[in-house]
């Protein structure tokens, strides 16, 4: 019941946010509380998790359609709970957030962003595909809303471009889906074999690829991460694209093992070609949202690498970045916008100089920064490490390829911070904006502590993700 109840708070708590009239800050104050509620929820089942134990955990399943095979069955597996956990912080710190700023119309609001971490969670528990796909569409409604209402100007070609790359990545997934449960007979993952069917594969892998998103499959990510409003953008960057990553551990690969293995070479190459793309975007990116943008769709590919991998390392390493990004990403986007509302503007040629007077944002900024560019000792460092060292078994191209956008990453980063926080003051920065205060410290610092406390013990994720029978085992020969 643990698991459910971690689905059900927030969507309750959404819709008891749109229910009541209560006044502004009391809207937007509980749901605050309730994103805070589900973090401590998801304590508690971390705390009751068996991390040695590779089965599913916390698990229930109840019939629901029985002569489709179709059930309500959830639970958690090592890596899922460690991407959900990342979820419900990350969550928690948007909604924290928009609270801070005071966003308008607020009960509509917030109560889309818990319906949205309702859906989340539920896509990383879901053991049913049809329940995993009716979680992973889910979460577009209350994305189209936010971006189409609460984004900038071009708000609307922003959400125009969301929803038709994601609808034609769901279409495709839908066919995937029954194609795969009616030939199974069954819609269970828990109780399902294997296909060797590819164009069902490319159904879900494509799917994956649009959410992530990943390269060539990232058109819609410039508008949407520009447009939407930052909290959103840093749930967009931080959690939504991590579902792909559980659909590729939990379905794609599990599911399809010989088409997986025949376009493993297709997919490297193609995660290769958009961590570098990505990388050089942001580097060129004249803005600071630009930048996070595509850092994350850089980052997506690097996470690619190590799942197509097939090597423990690799898994290891994919499960482990993939949580590092979520809270990197998260904080990067939340202090561009904590910037640009003491700026007016987030274009690199218009800022500069905020070091002086504001050492809080200098700070927070460096430490976030040094983490992002992988220094020696962070968290980061240990996933890009391991990754490098599982891809290394599929070519040492593939390991270059790793290198070199660790090389491009320490280069967009530190433009960033030197834009940010040195050269010489734009037009844009005013000698009276305000360091940050205490209550956006509140919601930066502990994603920044996470990482801080993963950069001493990264172990805790990696060697918990798949414990028991070697990673690429487990994703051989199915979950038990």
């Amino acid at each position: 019941m643990l698991t459910t109840a971690l689905i059900l708070l927030p969507i309750a708590g959404a819709l008891v946010v749109a229910a009541f009239p209560l006044p502004r800050t009391a809207t937007a104050g509980l749901a605050f509380l309730v994103a805070l509620m589900e973090v401590g929820l998801w304590i508690v089942a971390a705390s009751r998790f068996d991390f040695d134990d590779g089965g599913l955990q916390l698990g229930t399943s109840r019939g629901w359609v029985e002569s489709l095979g179709i059930s309500y069955s959830v639970g958690f597996y090592g890596f899922s709970l460690w991407l959900t956990g990342a979820a419900v912080v990350v969550s928690a710190a948007a909604i924290g957030y928009a609270l801070w700023i005071g966003r308008d119309r607020p009960r509509a609001y917030h109560a889309l962003m818990l319906f949205l971490t309702g859906a989340v969670v539920a896509t990383f528990a879901a053991q049913d595909l049809l329940l995993f796909y009716v979680s992973f569409e889910a979460m577009l409604i209350p994305l189209y809303v936010l971006v189409g209402v609460w984004g900038g100007a071009r708000r609307m070609a922003a959400t125009l471009a969301f929803v038709v790359y994601t609808m034609a990545g769901s279409l495709l997934m839908l066919a995937a889906v029954v194609a795969f449960g009616v030939t199974q007979g069954t819609f269970s993952l828990a109780d399902s074999g294997t296909s060797d069917n590819v164009w069902i594969f490319l159904g879900f892998a494509i799917a994956f690829a649009v959410k992530a998103p990943l390269f060539p499959f990232h058109g819609w990510l410039p508008l949407a991460y520009r447009e939407a409003p930052v909290e959103v953008s840093a749930v967009l960057s931080g959690i939504v694209s991590k579902t792909a990553i559980y659909g590729f551990l939990r379905i794609a690969i599990p599911k399809f093992p010989e088409p997986a293995d025949d376009l493993a070479v297709l997919v490297l190459i193609l995660a290769g070609a958009g961590l570098v793309y990505g990388s050089l975007l942001a580097f060129r990116a004249a803005d600071l949202r630009g930048i996070v943008a595509y850092s994350s769709m850089a980052q997506m590919g690097l996470i690619t690498l190590g799942i197509f991998a097939f090597d423990d390392l690799g898994l290891d390493g994919a499960v482990l970045q993939s949580v590092n990004h979520a809270l990197i990403s998260a904080s990067m986007f939340l202090l561009v916008g904590m910037v640009e509302r003491r700026c007016g503007t987030g274009e690199l040629d218009a800022l500069g100089g905020m070091a002086r007077g504001r050492p809080v944002l200098a700070t927070v900024l460096l430490v976030a920064g040094m983490i992002a560019l992988a220094v020696p000792g962070s968290a980061t460092f240990a996933g890009e490490f391991l990754i490098m060292a599982g891809v290394y078994d599929q070519g040492w191209g593939y390991a270059a390829i790793v290198a070199l956008g660790i090389v491009l990453a320490a280069m967009y980063v530190l433009r960033l911070i030197s834009a940010v926080l040195h050269v010489r003051p734009g037009s844009a920065v005013r000698d009276e904006a305000l360091d940050l205060r205490p209550g956006e410290l509140a919601l930066v610092l502990p994603m920044v502590a996470c990482l801080l406390v993963l950069s001493f013990w990264p172990a805790l994720i990696s060697e918990s993700a798949f414990p028991g029978d070697a990673p690429a085992k487990v994703l051989a020969e199915g979950f038990r």
